[in-house]
Formats: C-alpha cells, structure tokens, sequence
C-alpha cells in the first residue's frame, strides 16, 4: 500500500485508500511515533479543497459525521507558520504497518 499522506499544522493524516482507514500521527509529542498515532478509523469519503487547503474527512456514508482540517503551508494562515516539526518518511511507514 502507497499511502495518502497529508500534513496539517500539528498532524500527519495516514489514508490507507484501500482498506478505507485513515489515521494520525500527532506531531509535537516527546513520543516515538508509535505511540503518538492514532488508531485506525475506517473513513468513506476525503474531499480536498486545493484552493482554501482544507480537507474533509467523511466518518459516515451519508456524509452527516465529518472531521475538517487545513494542509500545512508555506505562510500558513492558520497556524501563523509556526506548526510543529513534519515526520519522516519511515515514521509514517512504520505507523501503516499495524
């Protein structure tokens, strides 16, 4: 599996878009990478605004349960530029292979 990978101001989003699941990795924590994600959740939807950044996980089929977050950018207007540090690629792998 080849992951989705988004980095918003202070989360990695981990989406497995075969099995349908979707993950955190929450940065800024003095934890190993294993024990600062979350488990998996199954997702039924990711909808990706490239114009405002945002994104929206749908946590239900109908649609009615959502999570809404902004991708991490230069100048960030929503942390002011001022995130917590970005993972790397093998932190993010070793939290697919649960």
């Amino acid at each position: 599996m080849e992951p989705t990978v988004l980095e918003s101001c202070h989360s990695t989003w981990v989406f497995d878009t075969e099995r349908m699941r979707f993950r955190r990795i929450l940065k800024g924590l003095d934890l190993d990478s294993q024990q600062a994600s979350t488990d998996w959740r199954p997702y039924f939807g990711l909808e990706i605004d490239p114009v405002s950044e945002s994104f929206v996980v749908l946590l239900n089929p109908e649609g009615s349960r959502l999570l809404r977050s902004w991708r991490h950018v230069d100048r960030c207007s929503q942390c002011g530029g001022e995130a917590t540090g970005e993972l790397s690629l093998a932190e993010v792998r070793a939290t697919t292979r649960a």
